[in-house]
């Protein structure tokens, strides 16, 4: 017997349209049912807000003393669970009319979408429920997931109406009926009799934890047992100024479950082209970044008037952005919104530009007036900014200008610079931003492509990932500048330079003849090394350094590293291997030419140079036999010196 059993009981039936809602929901298994749970509290808190929305107004409602709350009461011997709040209430009209119809709606294209998503549970999983419900205002029957029978009592807070009771069973017919007995208080108390395979919401600590989850930031109190459950105040919406940053800290912390503060912060209000308010944090930690997919491992929490609507959805911010944590929150779209129109939402792709905006500003202060933060920054979140370069051609500029590389004139690994400050330092008619991949500092410096740079002092960007020439190639000009690999420099792009201090002494000048043996010697070492590379030419740019491989196409060794990791059946390509007839090793191995054109040692030498460019070039076709060559070589040079010395 329910609390509003009477004589002038009505019986009335759903319209159609809700009926199909409702033999979808309770037919249907669905992977998310708690979110009934949400729906039924963010109504709550709505009948709460227009109370006091009328008492501002000036309207005095009755029991004016009333605390403005929204109470939650478990029964697991009974099978119930009853949610009760203060508010504005309904009349018998009101509520016959609330609850019997699809609010706006009537739609026959939301229905059939509703029956497809629920029939094309091919997995025996379900479908997520908030991916459906509440759209078009059908959040209240979304309570039909976990009940066999609801009952809505409701008293009106203005006026002179009694109260009223609504109950159904959910098959396709309900009453209405007036309230028998003392009147209750004001507002609207449901209670929701359990089904058997839904009693895990009569225990407190999981109503507890999907409050917090979905209704943590409610404006009113919410009590589940008489214990407050919702502490924890909606920190975006306060004024700055009157927010400590102990207080921004203290919010992080239990919003991330991040033990360490965050770095920095952002607090955003805006009113136009859409209002919304977000609390944004950049953790003081690394993160991996495994590239722009829809991994669950970024996204920002997307509220509506403090109810959480979308945990991490990808809308709000471009994955570049993806290092932030935090919350937005708006009006401007309704609660109740199937995933499938928040991500065609206009509004979301404003606020998405607003984000972006206003994050990249922040950065360019930061980098402006607190270099070692905006350091501490860029060591941890770097490597996800860079992927923006390319994402989002309307900011490159400014993505670019927040860029940093550790360089050739810097002190050690942990100097960096932006590419303002390397074209500052940059030499007279200098247009090019060189750069150079390599593993690290050590090796990047002695590249042998860097010879000719180091001596006309010419400042080259070291990068340390191949993601950072991907970054780079294709851009075309910033603030007129260009940007090119060293290993692509021509004679004609250093040639109005003058050289930089003292030169290397150089070995003596070859003789006309040995000028020719020489010409021999690289025809010999191509014959050796056969079709495992192009050709073998005398370099021109090479100083320090005794050979390297280079490659006609342009492409760089790293590139080419970053398309085999892209592919991996991509076959490493043949190229050309220069030598510079300069070096001792070189003038060794014509020493040894001209004493026996097919000596032995000679083509165990001429291996170990190419494996050696190779390992350079960032790749090594046979380890082994690069480990066999180098020993046998070793076993040589021992038996010579053993033989000379004997001698």
């Amino acid at each position: 017997m329910s609390e509003g059993n009477t004589e002038d009981k009505k019986t009335c039936e759903f319209r159609a349209e809700v009926r199909k809602v409702l033999q979808i929901l309770t037919n249907s298994l669905y992977t998310n049912k708690e979110i009934f749970l949400r729906e039924l509290v963010s109504n709550a808190s709505d009948a709460l807000d227009k109370l006091r929305f009328r008492e501002n107004s000036g309207d005095k409602p009755r029991e004016a003393g009333l605390p403005l709350e929204i109470s939650i009461t478990l029964d697991k011997d009974k099978k119930e669970l009853v949610i009760a709040d203060t508010g504005i209430g309904m009349t018998e009209q009101e509520i016959g009319d609330n609850l019997g119809i699809i609010a706006k709606s009537g739609s026959e294209e939301f229905l059939s979408k509703l029956a497809e998503q629920a029939g094309s549970d091919t997995d025996g999983k379900g479908t997520d429920a908030s991916q459906i419900i509440g759209h078009f205002g059908v959040g209240f029957y979304s309570v039909f997931m976990v009940a066999n029978r609801v009952e809505v009592i409701s008293r009106p807070a203005f006026g002179d109406g009694s109260a009223c009771v609504w109950e159904s069973d959910g098959l396709g017919t309900y009453t209405v009926s007036a309230f028998a007995g003392e009147e209750p208080k004001r507002g609207t108390r449901i209670v929701v009799h359990l089904k058997d395979d839904a009693l895990e919401f009569a225990e407190k600590f999981r109503v507890e934890n999907v409050i917090r989850k979905h209704s943590g930031f409610i404006p009113f109190p919410v009590l589940v047992d008489g214990e407050k459950v919702n502490t924890q105040p909606a920190l975006w919406r306060e004024p700055k100024s009157q927010i400590t940053a102990d207080q921004y800290k203290e919010f992080y912390k239990s919003f991330t479950y991040d033990f360490k503060d965050p770095l920095d912060w952002l607090h955003i209000s805006v009113d136009s082209p859409v209002q919304f308010q977000a609390l944004l944090f950049i953790p003081d930690e690394e993160q991996e970044f495994k590239g722009p997919r829809e991994d669950e491992y970024w996204g920002i929490d997307l509220y509506c008037n403090r109810v959480l609507i979308q945990h991490k959805n990808k809308d709000l911010i471009p994955p570049y952005l993806g290092f932030l944590k935090g919350i937005v929150d708006t009006e401007d779209i309704p609660l109740n919104i199937s995933r499938e129109t928040l991500q065609e939402n206009v509004v979301l792709r404003k606020i998405n530009q607003t984000i972006v905006k206003q994050t990249l500003g922040h950065l360019e202060k930061m980098a402006k007036d607190k270099p070692e933060e905006y350091l501490k920054f860029w060591k941890h979140h770097g490597t996800i900014l860079k992927f923006g370069v390319h994402q989002d051609f309307a900011q490159r500029d400014r993505l670019l200008g927040l860029l940093r590389f550790n360089t050739s004139a810097g002190e050690n690994e942990e100097s960096v610079s932006s590419l303002a400050e390397y074209m500052e330092r940059g030499l007279e008619g200098q247009k090019t931003f060189w750069y150079v991949t390599a593993p690290n500092r050590e090796a990047a410096k002695v590249n042998p492509y860097m010879d000719r740079f180091r001596k006309k002092g010419v400042e080259v960007l070291f990068f340390y990932e191949a993601l950072d020439e991907f970054v780079v190639s294709g851009l075309g000009n910033y603030k007129d500048w260009n940007f090119k690999s060293i290993e692509n420099a021509e004679e004609k792009d250093l040639e109005a330079f003058p050289d930089k201090g003292e030169e290397a002494p150089k070995a003596s000048p070859l003789s006309a003849e040995d000028e020719k043996t020489f010409d021999d010697l690289v025809n010999r070492m191509k014959e050796i090394l056969g079709d495992k590379v192009k050709s073998v030419v005398i370099s021109s740019r090479l100083t320090d350094s005794a050979a390297v491989l280079s490659s006609e196409d342009g492409v760089t060794s790293a590139m080419e590293k970053f398309m085999r990791a892209m592919d991996k059946n991509m076959t490493v390509p043949v190229k050309t291997l220069e030598v510079n007839r300069e070096h001792p090793l070189l003038r060794a191995l014509l020493a040894i030419y001209k004493a026996d054109s097919h000596d032995a040692v000679l083509t165990t030498m001429v291996n170990v140079l190419f494996d050696s460019a190779q390992m350079m070039d960032g790749f090594i076709r046979d380890p082994q036999e690069l480990a066999r060559r180098s020993s046998q070589l070793l076993e040589q040079s021992a038996a010579w010196y053993t033989q000379v010395t004997k001698a």
